[in-house]
């Protein structure tokens, strides 16, 4: 009996020691990740690319596509007015409040959702693509299947988390890697990403909208210049990222990180690694056509009206600010 009593407490000690361990074992900084050379889409380095999980709103950057596509096609331009309807005045998540009856233009709606990653300026541009959600959705998924993202379904042009009887969008980060070569290659995408701060609002707003980028290594890190950040409880913190020094350009991209400054931190490392293991005679020229609207409605700091900063919700991280702190990149010294 006594021996009984002595192996169930040896055993409940066990357990609790089990227990505490892994309480106290950290969270793992990623999902999945891959480094990829953007000239010749050459994988560099990988650990789980192919981990299916939602992108949050690095899904932006197929709805950029979609509608750059369009443009290419001579369906829309730029400077195409996009007239506010009800329907994008009760997307949540992350925006620029957009009003109904406002009218932006198709470039003026990029920059939002590129720079501020705004949901309704998301919804808005699909609509006046497609018609409607629902008509851009395929066209994103159609042009998912052109690229060979087997394991891709896109159900929003925006990733937030689905509605009760929608389903999520998925994707891996082999695949957001190949999505992001195509853009740097085919579109003026880094016109959009690499902006760190702009207005939104023009003359019709009396209070425009600060949109600061959720990009936080824009500035810290040498040659970062895009592309797409995203968060959501189930997404984790996930990131979309190119660098460009001495004519090399490489690709990376983190699935899943339990927070933005572990995000960062790993991704400032790939960046640095994914340097070192780019072949020499890799050499990057863009040939991206560059479509040009007739006028900047929006410059980055306008010279008057008031300014009224965005603040991040649940469905996105927080934009950059005076009042948060800068996550440091410690990065390792030439050698």
């Amino acid at each position: 009996m006594i021996f009984e009593r002595l192996r169930l407490s040896a055993s409940l000690l066990c357990l609790c020691a089990l227990a505490a361990v892994a309480q106290a074992a950290p969270a793992a900084a990623f999902k999945g990740e891959i480094i990829t050379d953007a000239t010749t889409g050459q994988v560099l380095f990988q650990d789980n690319p192919d981990e299916v999980s939602p992108p949050a709103s690095v899904t932006k950057l197929m709805t950029f596509l979609v509608v750059y596509d369009a443009i290419k096609a001579g369906q829309i331009t730029l400077d195409t007015p996009v007239t506010i309807t009800a329907e994008e005045t009760r997307i949540g998540g992350t925006q620029v409040w957009l009003k109904e009856k406002e009218v932006f233009t198709v470039d003026e709606l990029l920059y939002a959702l590129m720079i501020q990653s705004a949901n309704d300026a998301a919804v808005a541009l699909a609509r006046t693509v497609a018609g409607s959600r629902e008509g851009f959705v395929e066209r994103m998924n159609a042009r998912a299947q052109q690229l060979g993202l087997t394991r891709t379904t896109f159900h929003s042009p925006h990733g937030l988390p689905p509605s009760k009887g929608q389903k999520a969008d998925l994707t891996t980060p082999r695949d957001l890697a190949t999505l992001a070569r195509e853009l740097i290659l085919n579109t003026d995408v880094l016109r959009y990403t690499s902006t760190k701060q702009r207005a939104f609002g023009g003359a019709q707003r009396a209070q425009q909208v600060l949109m600061i980028n959720h990009n936080h290594l824009l500035g810290h890190v040498a040659g970062v210049d895009g592309l797409k950040t995203g968060f959501t409880n189930a997404a984790g913190f996930c990131l979309a990222a190119t660098a460009e020094r001495n004519g090399h350009r490489l690709i990376a991209v983190i699935m899943g990180s339990p927070d933005r400054k572990t995000r960062d931190l790993q991704m400032a490392s790939l960046i640095e690694k994914g340097f070192t293991l780019l072949p020499a005679t890799s050499v990057f020229k863009s040939h991206a056509p560059v479509a040009t609207a007739t006028a900047t409605a929006n410059p980055a700091a306008p010279a008057a009206g008031p300014l009224s900063p965005i603040s991040g919700t649940a469905a996105e991280e927080p934009a950059d600010d005076a009042t948060a702190p800068l996550v440091k990149f410690t990065l390792p010294g030439k050698k």
